[in-house]
């Protein structure tokens, strides 16, 4: 499926290790490119369990420095050194995060063969950290005990699909393909201006994919969030433990839901689930019942859109 966008989650557990969930990781594929998000214990595990092409990562996006989400960092990074990567490797975090690598290589006397280098990102605003001819990604604060983000990832606008006959039919050169493909006008040898809407049909959609945790209820990031194509919020906990929710700045399934009925998200999954729960599907039933398109993230599995 080249057109689409491959999410695959390596873990959906929160900060407590629990037998039913490694902790908070997952890999999104986009234009041959992957992209890590959070790094908690048992990231490279799941990796290796799933032959994930390591030396194609060569961008990781951590959300926020909880160990649930960075502890499998150091690991991972040692781990590509010793399969002998020599490209660089782009990390994108709030800043304290490079001093807690530069300590981790300091204390073993050597460092990983290759070289990092850290983007810091501002969790207070909304802003670009990473762009390229095909896609961009945005970082927004979250709202929870420490600063945290959230990250948008989407793809640019793509080019206009060529009418081949048409083309033909007016003897466009093989040389004007790609302006016609990105909306110019075609003239005929004889000044005839041909119009761009003529020899063309519209592109196809931009994918974009929102990764939320950890966070409390927050409505202030709907506009940014509208309409993406799948939508990733944590769920850590059920209504009855709202009050919890609360306190840890976290939000419960019922209002992961809310944010994905009220931002009209094509599909939501959920996870960071508390590790009291031995039971997962209470917190789907919840989420399903305020937003239909709701699933349940399960480790090693992938999820296209």
């Amino acid at each position: 499926m080249p057109d689409k966008l491959k999410l695959t989650i390596l873990g959906r557990g929160s900060a407590l290790p629990s037998k039913l969930a490694n902790q908070s990781s997952q890999i999104l594929g986009i234009h041959n490119k992957l992209m890590l998000i959070d790094c908690g214990e048992g990231t490279q595990i799941a990796i290796r369990q799933l032959d994930i092409a390591l030396a194609r990562l060569n961008h990781i996006f951590i959300s926020h420095l909880h160990g649930d989400h960075i502890l499998g960092l150091p690991g991972l990074l040692s781990t590509l050194g010793m399969l002998g990567r020599k490209g660089e490797l782009n990390i994108y975090a709030h800043a304290g995060l490079e001093k807690y690598i530069t300590q981790q290589t300091e204390f073993f006397g050597e460092d990983f063969g290759y070289p990092i280098s850290f983007h810091p990102v501002d969790p207070f605003h909304t802003s670009t950290i990473y762009e390229d001819k095909a896609i961009k990604v945005t970082a927004f604060p979250l709202k929870h005990s420490i600063p945290s983000s959230g990250f948008i990832f989407e793809e640019k606008p793509k080019p206009l699909h060529l009418r081949k006959e048409k083309a033909d039919q007016y003897g466009v050169p093989i040389s004007q393909y790609l302006n016609i493909k990105n909306g110019m006008d075609y003239v005929t040898e004889e000044g005839v201006v041909v119009p761009n809407s003529e020899l063309t049909l519209p592109a196809d959609p931009s994918k974009k994919y929102v990764y939320c945790s950890d966070t409390a209820y927050n409505e202030k990031m709907l506009p940014l969030i509208e309409n993406a194509d799948c939508l990733y919020h944590e769920a850590t906990f059920l209504s009855e433990h709202k009050l919890r929710a609360k306190e840890t700045q976290h939000s419960t399934a019922a209002q992961a839901a809310e944010i994905a009925r009220k931002a009209k998200v094509k599909q939501l999954i959920i996870g960071h689930i508390s590790a009291r729960y031995t039971d997962f599907s209470p917190l789907l039933d919840e989420a399903k019942a305020i937003f239909k398109n709701s699933q349940l993230a399960e480790e090693k599995k992938s999820y296209w859109f």
